[in-house]
């Protein structure tokens, strides 16, 4: 059997990217007006509904305020890692704000007016009944969501058996 030897510490993982993500336009209220203007299904059957005019008439607007919103100062994207899930500033590393992936127990999405046309939704993290991050607009929240929970398992699994091994020493 082997020993540990007492006073040694696992070494530490480097932080790195899972997946990174980008908001879509119905991430703000102006890009879900225009989804809620585009999913109006009144007309003659499927193919001749209102929704669809108005998405015609909608293109250079949408395309103004989807180069808009590529801007430097308009930009952000969210990065999962192996330790946490982090909102940049465009394709800067400068970080918004961040959430460690042992700080939420829970993750809601939440389909707001309009996004249903995008496809997309925001993740609501919560820590019991308490909201603690949120992320808007991110498109198919729901293979987002598997990918951070996946991610969210591992690290607090990972961190379990560290907290093991550095117990192990002081039991022998």
């Amino acid at each position: 059997m082997v020993q540990p030897i007492s006073g040694l510490t696992p070494p530490e993982v480097e932080e790195v990217t899972v997946m990174t993500v980008f908001p879509s336009m119905g991430a703000t209220p102006f890009g879900r007006f225009i989804g809620r203007l585009c999913g109006v299904q009144w007309g003659i059957g499927k193919f001749f509904t209102l929704g669809k005019l108005f998405a015609m008439l909608l293109i250079p607007v949408a395309l103004v305020y989807f180069f808009w919103r590529l801007s430097p100062w308009a930009c952000r994207r969210y990065r999962l890692t192996n330790r946490r899930l982090v909102v940049h500033r465009w394709l800067s590393s400068q970080e918004l704000r961040s959430i460690p992936l042992d700080g939420f127990d829970q993750i809601d999405v939440e389909v707001l007016p309009g996004q249903e046309w995008f496809p997309c939704g925001n993740l609501i993290f919560r820590k019991g009944p308490i909201l603690v991050f949120e992320l808007e607009g991110v498109r198919e929240p729901d293979v987002v969501q598997h990918a951070i929970l996946k991610a969210a398992r591992s690290y607090q699994a990972v961190q379990k058996v560290r907290q093991q091994q550095k117990a192990a020493p002081a039991a022998v």
